[in-house]
């Protein structure tokens, strides 16, 4: 993956400096864990759905679960998205859209890796589109 804005800093410092260098000298702490747990994201069983920890608010999933008849691959495929393009700003050129496919894709490989270890048992899609919108990730249990 190839970010235009990480490629321009290492090349204007030099000296081998990489994407690490280049996250030592923008990210602090905070950002650090916060990144950690989106690529290391957490996962709770509610009912026989496996959801992101992120999108389970009890009402909303008793709204789902009413209106999609409790079909939970359907409940799952609706509320298990992270949508990239609401959170980060990727500019609209071939360059940026192709980086942010990117990123989509290298989060979906950590998430399916956090599946599979969370829930040993179970097999899941994972996957990594390019929406109208913009980049999105998304997850179902393979029943």
């Amino acid at each position: 993956m190839n970010i235009p804005d990480v490629r321009e800093w290492t090349e204007a410092v030099g000296d081998g400096t990489d994407y690490l260098d280049y996250l030592s000298q923008h990210v602090g702490l905070g950002e650090w864990a916060a990144l950690a747990r989106v690529f290391m994201p957490r996962f709770v069983e509610i009912e026989g759905c496996v959801l992101w920890d992120r999108v389970y608010d009890p009402a909303n999933f008793r709204t789902w679960q009413d209106q999609l008849r409790g079909d939970a691959t359907s409940i799952e495929a609706t509320l298990n998205e992270f949508r990239l393009w609401e959170y980060i700003d990727i500019p609209e050129d071939s360059e940026s859209e192709a980086g942010g496919l990117a990123l989509a894709e290298e989060i979906a490989v950590s998430w399916r890796r956090c599946l599979s270890e969370t829930f040993p048992d179970r097999a899941f899609a994972v996957a990594a589109s390019a929406t109208e919108d913009g980049p999105a990730v998304s997850f179902v249990t393979i029943r």
